[in-house]
């Protein structure tokens, strides 16, 4: 008998001290009034999908790989979460109105509950951008210390919060400020319509002036740190750059390879991609190979090849892909081919793009001297069907010329998908034979569309 104890008693041993895994929370929830199937849970190095049941409940255990600030999104809505090993939260909301309606209950609700109620209340201040931004600086200061000073006395009010979470919530809300103050800089002059205005001497702190934006952790708990990490960079690339993308070559973006966050270069990479693995630049096929060097992320690395696959095919002489039946604003459909022997200058834009609206002058100038010329200025609206009367009303408001279509599916256009397009506005111009001069051409505003342009239709000899 004493023989079986010891094996017993050793198992009983081996038992209570194993390691169990306990990076993992319960999440469970109601989610009233939404139309989507999972809620997504992720920051820069996880990402997950719950599934929400048709009654709007879900329930599941989460493994995350560490404690800290994490995005929930519910269809096109983004809330900040804070989640800590064995949390058992429970999520109520309704998807209408996430920001107001937004709780939590049970083990981590005291930090989320936080989160909410800042979150709402930023809103409340910030939201009404033209008011906040056209603000005189002693006036925007004060709003920002107020917004500040209530976020820190409800931060310091919590109870039994976790440690980790308020240390690093406490700078969060600075760099919240610091980047209201960038916006700030960024928009006033418009708002107030103030030309060429600049804050005065001492309006940035020197912290922010010194700011190196190398902070790993700071990117993954504060959204206003991303965001300034994002634009400090992406300002300085295209400063060197300058307004001519069409011949980038790999020493033009030393500064990629310099990002000490590979989540930010990353999120540079597949941002440049868009602009710089284009037919339009000369480099493309160089430009793919650094960009897709510079980053291990295998699922970037796809997408960039697939988007140097697709535009391999958009060189100048290749046969431009085709849109057919157009709803043309006269009347009637309009198809690509119903042009051919023509050149054709097609404008992609959308009624709610500020930047394609802000082309509507100087399309028209090109449009006035280009009269009479061998050529058609096509402009593609991908506004949603829904959005039908919108654009119809700003054709006649802005008294635009040209032929104006609205494409057949919006983002999903056969035509828009096959040119790669992922922005607005964006400007083709294809010869009369149906084949690509330049799949990403110059804007009207700039003087390199009037020169092409005067190229392109210059009597052959």
């Amino acid at each position: 008998m004493k023989k079986l104890v010891i094996p017993i008693l050793f198992l009983l041993l081996y038992t209570c001290n194993k390691e169990v895994n306990t990076n993992y929370i319960l999440l469970s929830g109601t989610i009233e009034n939404t139309k989507s199937k999972h809620i997504t849970i992720d920051n820069e190095d996880f990402k997950t999908e719950v599934e929400i049941n048709q009654d709007g409940t879900f329930s599941d255990t989460l493994y995350i790989p560490e404690h800290g600030f994490y995005t929930m999104t519910i269809g096109k809505e983004h809330t900040p979460i804070y989640l800590t090993f064995n949390d058992n939260l429970t999520v109520s909301v309704d998807a209408k109105q996430i920001d107001q309606t937004i709780s939590y209950s049970g083990k981590g609700a005291i930090e989320n509950n936080y989160l909410a109620s800042k979150t709402l209340y930023n809103n409340q201040i910030t939201g009404k951008s033209i008011q906040f931004f056209a603000l005189e600086e002693a006036n925007f200061k004060a709003e920002l210390d107020k917004m500040q000073s209530t976020n820190n006395t409800r931060l310091d009010g919590l109870m039994n919060a976790d440690e980790h979470f308020i240390t690093t919530e406490k700078q969060n809300l600075i760099y919240d400020r610091y980047a209201q103050i960038n916006k700030y800089i960024q928009r006033h002059g418009y708002y107030a319509e103030k030309e060429h205005f600049e804050v005065s001497e001492h309006f940035i702190p020197v912290e922010l002036k010194n700011m190196t934006f190398d902070n790993s952790n700071a990117y993954k708990s504060s959204m206003s740190y991303k965001n300034m990490a994002f634009d400090n960079a992406l300002t300085a690339i295209f400063n060197d750059l300058g307004d001519d993308i069409s011949n980038v070559t790999p020493k033009d973006l030393n500064s990629v390879q310099n990002l000490k966050i590979p989540a930010l270069k990353n999120k540079i990479i597949d941002y440049l991609s868009m602009y710089l693995i284009s037919p339009g630049n000369k480099n493309m096929e160089v430009i793919y190979n650094f960009l897709s060097a510079n980053t291990a992320d295998e699922d970037l690395k796809h997408k960039l090849r697939t988007i140097f696959d697709k535009n391999i095919n958009l060189v100048k002489g290749k046969p431009s892909p085709h849109f057919v039946n157009y709803e043309n604003h006269k009347g009637g459909a309009v198809s690509l081919t119903d042009l051919k022997g023509k050149f054709v200058y097609i404008d992609v834009w959308a009624q709610w793009c500020g930047p394609c609206i802000a082309e509507i002058p100087a399309l028209k100038n090109i449009e006035k001297t280009f009269h009479n010329k061998n050529i058609a200025f096509v402009s593609t609206s991908i506004d949603q069907a829904k959005d039908r009367q919108k654009w119809s009303t700003m054709i006649k408001d802005k008294n635009l010329g040209g032929i104006q279509l609205l494409a057949d599916n919006n983002w999903d256009s056969k035509f828009i998908k096959a040119y790669g397009i992922q922005g607005i506005p964006r400007f083709i111009l294809i010869d009369p034979k149906g084949d690509i001069v330049s799949a990403d051409a110059p804007r009207p505003s700039d003087p390199k569309l009037l020169e092409l342009l005067e190229k392109e239709l210059k009597p052959q000899p």
